[in-house]
């Protein structure tokens, strides 16, 4: 049973009084013939002509100002707030009296009357009737919009704690109306990705979200398990092996907006379960899908903020084509002052960067191919702030990737950073099904210890692999961060609407 302070308890007892008297607080039905918005909208077509705008409206009252024969309130909707105005002369005096007495901010209600504007100039609905929608017994943590004796409303309170406003996003939506505009424009923002894609003729489809294997990425995942199948199952890590598939089965360009799953740290730039976008392409290489990258987060930027310039906290962003385009290799020797092609062996490698940074070292242990990421992470990755395509991977950390002619251990990948951050990941794909056997095979010997490296060997991959699969490009980014950089949010959990927290205590 649920514990109520002594605030609960009042709008409690208010509760049962209002039923006593034959009003219910949580009606079957609603009402609404307008928003705000379209009121406001359609009174100012007519205010001219004197025209007469009878409405519905339906919101959460946000401000209550009684004031003897006159009460004052602003309901706040979907659309925005507007003012409502009760009269004895309209509403009686009973009904008045209930209003000001048994109705609480925070409260749904619905009012019908007639637009008009006041004397300080405010668009206002004057209340000829009412009803209540919805009684809130928990007062919002922020429900302190003033109304002042101008008309004006002043909140004096906001509801800012971050970890109050991640565990109750509902109440963070209700109180803060940027936060609901923070969400409308990542919705526009998937939209526009869409929408994108949709127009190059690239097919959506939907694959597994429980998958007898995962793979497709380097992640530890979660497992759980079937019990009419009686096997343990994994939710996905990604969506590649499953869309490559299809490739196989001649949908030549295909992609999927949907969520992934990683068992792994909880970060500013992280959280186990997120947003993805992959596509796949057959009859195209890394080069072809970096253009159409650049052109798709261009597209989406101007849908979204309204142009390719984005504000992104002390940086201004251009995400207008092209974006800069960095070799591996000269990247890292730039910002590192080491030459990875110089150093053939992880032992090697090793060796170069403790003599060059004995203050920063990676595992002895770890391969070459890690190696370079550690380079790239703790070097390189800080300073790629403006969009920027880095191309030329190791082999060993791109088990699906082919490989650069007459270079064996070099594949063609990119990744694309952004604000000192990795956004999206790319490859020239492997379609070669003995290629791709031996590296699975590689990566199960050399990452047998590591889980999070593991990248289990799928069978009947490799049977979709031999009925014979096309040169394709393949792509992913994830949709979360582009939305913190388009929004100006340095918190993933900005743009998540119930990120993964701790229990709470």
């Amino acid at each position: 049973m649920a514990e109520y302070n002594s605030l609960e308890k009042i709008r409690l007892q208010k509760l049962e009084e209002l039923r006593a008297e034959g009003v219910e607080p949580y009606p079957t039905r609603a009402s609404r013939t307008h928003t705000s918005a379209q009121a406001i909208v359609e009174f100012e077509a007519g205010e001219k002509e004197n025209k007469e705008t009878q409405v519905t409206l339906a919101g959460r009252l946000r401000s209550m100002r009684p004031k003897g024969k006159l009460s004052f309130a602003h309901i706040e909707d979907g659309a925005g707030k507007i003012q409502l105005f009760f009269r004895v002369n309209e509403v009686g005096e009973a009904r008045l009296e209930l209003f000001n007495k048994m109705f609480d901010l925070g409260d749904f209600i619905s009012a019908t009357g007639v637009m008009m504007r006041t004397k300080a100039g405010e668009v206002t609905l004057q209340v000829h009737d009412f009803s209540l929608l919805a009684k809130s017994v928990t007062p919002l943590p922020a429900d302190k919009d003033v109304t002042q004796a101008d008309g004006t409303v002043v909140r004096y309170a906001t509801l800012d704690d971050p970890e109050i406003r991640a565990r109750q996003r509902y109440a963070d939506l209700a109180v803060n109306p940027e936060v609901r505009e923070t969400f409308r424009k990542r919705a526009k923002l998937v939209k526009a990705l869409r929408a994108f894609l949709d127009d190059h003729d690239f097919l959506e489809v939907e694959t597994p979200i429980l998958q007898p294997l995962y793979g497709g990425a380097a992640a530890r995942p979660f497992t759980t398990h079937h019990n009419e199948l009686d096997q343990d199952m994994y939710l996905r890590i990604s969506f590649e092996l499953y869309l490559k598939r299809l490739l196989v089965g001649n949908l030549e360009r295909v992609y999927e907006i949907g969520r992934d799953f990683r068992n792994e740290g909880v970060s500013f730039k992280h959280n186990p379960e997120f947003t993805q976008l992959e596509f796949y392409w057959a009859y195209a290489d890394y080069l072809q899908v970096m253009e159409l990258t650049e052109q798709m987060v261009a597209y989406a930027a101007e849908q979204v903020t309204g142009s390719t310039k984005v504000t992104f906290g002390e940086h201004e962003l251009d995400f207008k084509p092209p974006w800069r385009r960095l070799e591996m290799r000269q990247g890292i020797l730039e910002a590192s002052g080491i030459d990875i092609a110089e150093h053939a062996t992880a032992e090697a490698l090793f060796k170069a960067i403790k003599a060059k940074h004995p203050n920063k070292t990676p595992d002895p242990q770890a391969t070459r191919g890690k190696m370079i990421d550690f380079l790239l992470g703790e070097f390189l990755e800080p300073t790629l702030i403006q969009p920027t395509f880095l191309y030329n991977y190791p082999r060993d950390i791109s088990p699906l990737a082919k490989s650069i002619p007459g270079d064996p251990l070099t594949v063609e990948r990119f990744e694309g950073y952004v604000a000192g951050f990795e956004l999206c990941n790319a490859f020239t794909e492997l379609n070669d099904p003995l290629d791709q056997e031996q590296r699975f095979l590689e990566m199960g010997r050399d990452y047998a210890n590591d889980e999070e490296e593991k990248h289990p060997l799928d069978e009947d991959y490799l049977r979709a692999m031999r009925y014979g699969m096309p040169p394709n490009g393949g792509f992913g980014m994830g949709v979360d961060r582009l939305a913190m950089m388009f929004l100006n949010k340095h918190s993933i959990r900005e743009v998540l609407l119930f990120p993964a927290l701790r229990k709470e205590e």
